[in-house]
């Protein structure tokens, strides 16, 4: 493997800007369009790799660009004549093959009639043999559904000529190897590879060497600006962890907090001590069923919930905007995935918290941290937290739920002009609106939220009267 730590300085690619890529003009004008002016970090690195055809492992993060480096050459590669699946992304959660397949659709629409289609579990087989029994030219799946479809002999590879395996030390951490090894047998041997991890651990280097080609590596060391996340540290016992996360939320008063467990116990238990403190917050975990899971990060990502805790597994894969705070419930043995997990918060230009909370037996785990980083730890006394403000850490939005979505043929726009219309609130009261396919989640300022809930009931969205209620 040929190893790359920094972006290439060869001459045909030393500007920033997409224009130097050898991309279609239909290509480029997309690009200008979407907003895609200079390429990030990630992006100059891999784009001359892959657009050149060579299997490539990169160490690229959520929320790094990784989706376009490698949707653009596979994009490039596409024949549209060709009703046939030509590139399968493959990611480990859901809601990322959902935002991939959002991104790449967003980027193939100068291209005649691009069919990508989405593969994953929480959802009936049937729908999906019968899309790809009409074709489709791109899959963006997770590996368990993606061997089903495989088996059953409902998903033909033999076109196949880009695989992608995104957020790959994910899908190892929850267990998918033998999943992975098994779609990848039943993939072209002559194809490119391309894989994207935000850490790099040992059985990214056993997929390499089983199933790519003499792959160019490109890593690239993440650094967080200084005044975007501020790192603090507190010791704590064992017994106080739980009650110390509440002090912290109390004191610094975050609009929206992703909470790191290390375990699913240690989640439910936080969840208890949050509830009983009056702190709206919710959790994720491999338990849920898609629709629970589908709710708890729409009430989140649209601030209708203070505090989500998680585990890395179950975190992977959120891209949320605003988040102002992220807490290390635990300190994680790897100062990868805790620069990955800090990384959620203080993005574009907000600023953001790390608030990690360590047992004295793991103070050595800070050393590696601070080292990995370049930073002098900021450690700080929890006894000297301020908690002045008595009043209760409430989330400014309530979600409504309504019983209807893309199958009723509703859209954002339909939910929005009966808010704005006849139950004369104003579009500054109504935040972010989910369209799912058979609900439609949309959050009001929560001094609304009740009348908001009378009136839809009341009215009628898209001439039809709706059952509405309040998450």
């Amino acid at each position: 493997m040929t190893s790359i730590l920094q972006p290439p300085s060869s001459p045909a690619f030393a500007g920033r800007s997409f224009n130097e890529l050898p991309l279609s003009s239909g290509m480029q004008l997309t690009l200008q369009q979407l907003g895609y002016v200079a390429m990030t970090p990630i992006q100059q690195a891999s784009l001359p790799i892959t657009l050149a055809w060579h299997d490539l492992i990169a160490q690229a993060k959520t929320g790094s660009g990784k989706t376009a480096a490698f949707a653009l050459p596979l994009l490039t590669k596409l024949n549209p004549r060709c009703f046939a699946v030509q590139a399968m992304v493959i990611c480990p959660t859901r809601e990322l093959a959902d935002q991939v397949t959002q991104e790449m659709r967003r980027l193939a629409r100068s291209a005649d009639n691009i069919k990508i289609l989405t593969l994953c579990g929480g959802q009936t087989m049937r729908p999906q043999i019968a899309s790809l029994e009409h074709g489709a030219h791109i899959v963006v799946g997770t590996p368990g559904r993606i061997m089903d479809h495989i088996e059953r002999g409902s998903l033909n590879l033999e076109a196949l000529e880009t695989l992608v395996l995104d957020e790959a030390d994910r899908m190892l951490d929850m267990g998918f190897y033998d999943d992975i090894a098994f779609v990848a047998k039943h993939c072209p041997p002559e194809r490119q590879t391309l894989m994207f991890s935000a850490t790099y651990p040992d059985g990214i280097i056993r997929l390499a060497r089983q199933f790519m080609r003499n792959p160019q590596e490109v890593k690239l060391v993440e650094q967080h600006e200084e005044s975007k996340i501020r790192q603090r540290f507190y010791e704590v016992t064992k017994e106080n962890r739980l009650q110390a996360v509440a002090l912290l939320l109390k004191h610094y008063r975050p609009v929206s907090t992703l909470a790191f467990c290390n375990t699913k116990q240690q989640c439910r238990s936080l969840l208890e001590v949050l509830h009983a403190q009056g702190i709206q917050a919710l959790t994720l975990n491999g338990d849920m069923e898609q629709r629970e899971r589908d709710q708890v990060l729409i009430q989140f990502a649209n601030r209708s919930c203070s505090v989500l805790v998680a585990t890395d597994v179950a975190a992977r894969g959120l891209d949320i905007a605003q988040l102002e705070a992220v807490i290390n419930v635990d300190v994680t043995p790897d100062p990868e995935v805790h620069i990955h997990r800090i990384g959620r918060t203080g993005r574009a230009d907000e600023n953001g918290w790390a608030l990690s909370l360590v047992a004295p037996t793991d103070r050595h785990r800070i050393v590696s941290i601070a080292k990995m980083m370049g930073v002098v730890p900021e450690w700080q006394e929890l006894g000297a937290l301020q908690n002045d403000n008595a009043a209760p850490l409430v989330p400014p939005m309530v979600t409504l739920q309504i019983l209807g979505g893309r199958r009723e043929k509703i859209r954002a726009g339909d939910v929005l002009g009966a808010l704005t219309g006849e139950a004369g609130f104003t579009r500054e009261q109504v935040g972010k609106i989910n369209v799912t396919e058979f609900s439609t989640y949309v959050a009001v300022n929560r001094d609304i939220a009740r009348a908001a809930e009378r009136k839809l009931s009341a009215g009628k969205v898209k001439g039809k009267t709706v059952k509405v209620r309040v998450l």
